[in-house]
């Protein structure tokens, strides 16, 4: 069976450091952070006092009003970036066949917010005073239906949970989807909104976050030797894939080519990645094999990145030992040093900041990074965003459980 080339003609995102996608580049590339004190709740019982928050969304300019009061903010989120990659790509859903166009959204954690608070409600008040819409605000995949439902796609739909893989597994599915012919096009990407006390104070308790306190800005650090753990961090991004002639038959705008797509288990720890990267370096020779480029035509990767010592020593480990030689030549560079770390939807943002990086020639930062770290010895673009013409490039995620993917990309030509 000969497959369908995959087109990326879409985007849409929210982040800590930006609302829409001008925003969020012009952020990405100025070196602008999103972190700040976190004010959902007071955070003073936990150790950490920082996270990625969304400023000034209003959910009302996605959602009917009737339905707002019913839908959870990570849904919220999924439903507003899909009108924004819709809006972007230009489609018209009144000319094409809804049962070819598809979504497929994940989300690491879901409706933790409504739980809580349904929780709560039935401690104080008993158990007729629950909501009917509990379960079908709570359940993860109520993203992916919420979206069909607000844009009328009726072709293949899905949600994966893997936890901080949830997104790039997500977008590599619909790539799959798309490639074998089910779809035309496929809204595919990650969303969260878990800034709750349960959600936070579950991170806490592992201590895996940052306790940089007094400096909320320069907390995340990827691979830089003083970093002390992650920012917990919310939003949402979808992308449109569209399969080739399907896009160019109505002159679409093509952000790049998605060429190849891996994925893989550690088999290791519930938490802890592979301590020599085996499993996220299985995941990235498989995109790269896939996508059918050699390794010398790979000059940047958008890293998991994640600022804690495990990850980026694993994931440095795993680059070196699938590119060899040149890994060094590599540009590899961690956005969550300015977004924090959006859990299942870390996948979808950082994507984009990959088509953007190979469509503007422009590689974003690693901001913060001041110490180098011995175990960590690659060129990781430190604080200042960088111009450089980029052919291909690959995207890693990584998930408790030890779930890896890597999402490849090259300029469309």
């Amino acid at each position: 069976m000969s497959h369908k080339r995959v087109v990326i003609t879409g985007l849409g995102v929210i982040s800590p450091n930006g609302g829409n996608l001008q925003e969020y580049w012009d952020a990405l590339i100025h070196g602008k952070s999103g972190i700040s004190r976190l004010t959902y709740f007071d955070p003073s019982d936990f150790n950490s006092h920082i996270a990625g928050e969304v400023k000034n969304f209003d959910a009302s300019k996605y959602i009917n009003p009737k339905d707002l009061r019913k839908t959870e903010k990570f849904v919220a989120f999924a439903v507003a970036t899909a009108k924004m990659a819709l809006d972007d790509s230009g489609i018209d859903m009144n000319n094409e066949d809804p049962t070819k166009i598809g979504v497929y959204v994940g989300s690491g954690i879901g409706g933790i917010q409504t739980m809580q608070e349904q929780h709560t409600r039935y401690v104080e008040k008993g158990p007729n005073r629950l909501s009917p819409f509990l379960i079908p605000m709570l359940i993860t995949n109520i993203a992916a239906g919420q979206v069909s439902i607000s844009i009328g796609a009726k072709g293949p739909n899905l949600c994966v949970v893997t936890a901080c893989a949830s997104a790039a597994h997500s977008i590599g599915e619909a790539w799959r989807a798309i490639r074998d012919g089910d779809a035309d096009a496929m809204f595919a990407g990650g969303t969260e909104g878990a800034l709750t006390v349960l959600g936070f104070g579950g991170f806490c308790a592992m201590k895996a976050l940052s306790t940089r306190n007094d400096e909320p800005e320069r907390a995340s650090r990827p691979f830089d030797r003083d970093r002390d753990g992650f920012i917990m961090s919310e939003g949402a991004g979808i992308v449109v894939l569209e399969e080739l002639e399907h896009a160019k038959k109505r002159g679409a705008n093509i952000y790049c080519e998605m060429t190849g797509y891996g994925l893989s288990g550690d088999g290791y720890h519930i938490t802890a990645p592979d301590p020599l990267g085996a499993g996220g370096a299985r995941a990235l020779k498989m995109a790269i094999k896939k996508s059918g480029l050699p390794l010398e035509d790979y000059s940047y990767i958008n890293a998991h990145g994640t600022s804690t010592k495990l990850n980026d020593k694993c994931e440095t480990l795993a680059i070196k030992s699938v590119f060899g030689d040149h890994a060094k030549k590599l540009a590899v560079s961690s956005i969550k040093s300015m977004t924090g770390h959006l859990l299942g939807a870390a996948g979808a943002v950082e994507l984009i900041a990959t088509a953007l990086t190979i469509k503007n020639s422009i590689i974003p930062p690693t901001i913060n990074y001041e110490n180098p770290d011995p175990e960590c010895d690659l060129d990781y673009v430190p604080n200042y965003a960088r111009e450089a013409k980029v052919k291909a490039a690959l995207s890693n995620s990584l998930g408790f459980g030890g779930h890896n993917a890597t999402l490849a990309l090259k300029k469309f030509e």
